[in-house]
């Protein structure tokens, strides 16, 4: 391995200051029922000591798994809504994007970032899954993500995600060693320095990719469970994001969210109706918690 490339263990995002809590801008929408979007990304990014900042780009009564749901795109709010913030000469640290309600957020994202030049981006292109496109979204919004992909420190994407941002045809859930690494190199082609791959699956294993300007790339690997749940993408990147504004290094804070993911599916498993409630990880964000402060992995 040459000299000048790093290992993700040695990649830190976010350096702490003692005493003070970092202010993440969350670009998600609410859904009222089905735990995602914000649900997931207040409590876990809280538990880690993060401020949190909502940016509601929609508002959902519940997931779109349901046949009947309702929706409201903000867009046409965003603008003012973030000029009081720029009025009020409020700070920002770090800007974590999600689900967008329409095609114009991107632009309001990319606005939102020039307005907090030194805030670092975190973007999970939320477009679809298990190689099917979200409902609410067009092609000119998956066109328009790839800009936001360019101006990104951590993208995580999925496969689907992946798929539709390179224009790799999409392998399922199992594609050949080669596409991944097609994939990853199209990825940061499009311009993030670290690229964060989810969801490879292998048998009875699962594997994150991590990739990046300067980095070896490797995999982290844990248990697969068979189910699949609204919200487990954004568990996994809310998790991986609050470990990094905690200071943890880019290998460790992916290993943390591989393993938090798997026991928050055991734990959501038990609950009535977890097919249509989606993933629940209430009784794990101790473990979140503990995690952001020292740095250890729970049992």
């Amino acid at each position: 391995m040459s000299p000048d490339i790093q290992q993700a263990a040695d990649v830190i995002v976010y350096q702490p200051v003692p005493d003070y809590i970092p202010r993440v801008a969350a670009v998600h929408d609410i859904c009222g029922y089905g735990k995602c979007s914000l649900a997931v990304v207040i409590p876990v990014l809280a538990a880690a000591g993060v401020d949190v900042c909502p940016v509601p780009t929609a508002v959902f009564s519940n997931h779109t798994g349901y046949d009947r749901y309702t929706f409201l795109d903000t867009s046409e709010q965003l603008t003012e809504y973030l000029a009081a913030w720029q009025a009020n000469h409020v700070e920002i640290d770090g800007i974590y994007s999600g689900f967008l309600g329409s095609e114009s957020q991107i632009q309001t994202i990319l606005d939102l970032s020039a307005m907090y030049p030194r805030a670092l981006m975190f973007i999970d292109p939320v477009m679809g899954d298990h190689g099917v496109r979200y409902k609410t979204y067009t092609d000119a919004m998956c066109d328009e993500m790839k800009r936001l992909a360019q101006a990104a420190d951590v993208l995580t994407p999925n496969l689907t995600e992946a798929a539709i941002l390179t224009g790799i045809p999409y392998e399922g859930q199992s594609p050949a060693p080669g596409t991944t690494e097609r994939l990853l190199e199209a990825l940061l082609e499009l311009g993030p320095r670290y690229v964060v791959l989810k969801g490879i699956q292998r048998g009875e294993t699962v594997t994150n990719l991590i990739a990046g300007r300067g980095i070896e790339t490797m995999g982290i690997t844990g248990m697969l469970h068979p189910l699949r749940l609204h919200g487990t993408g954004d568990l996994f990147s809310s998790v991986l994001i609050a470990a990094l504004m905690a200071g943890r290094d880019l290998e460790a804070a992916t290993r943390f969210a591989t393993d938090l993911l798997y026991r928050a599916m055991l734990v959501s498993e038990k609950q009535p109706r977890h097919q249509e409630r989606g993933v629940n990880f209430e009784f794990l964000i101790g473990d979140v918690a503990r995690f952001a402060a020292r740095g250890e992995a729970m049992p």
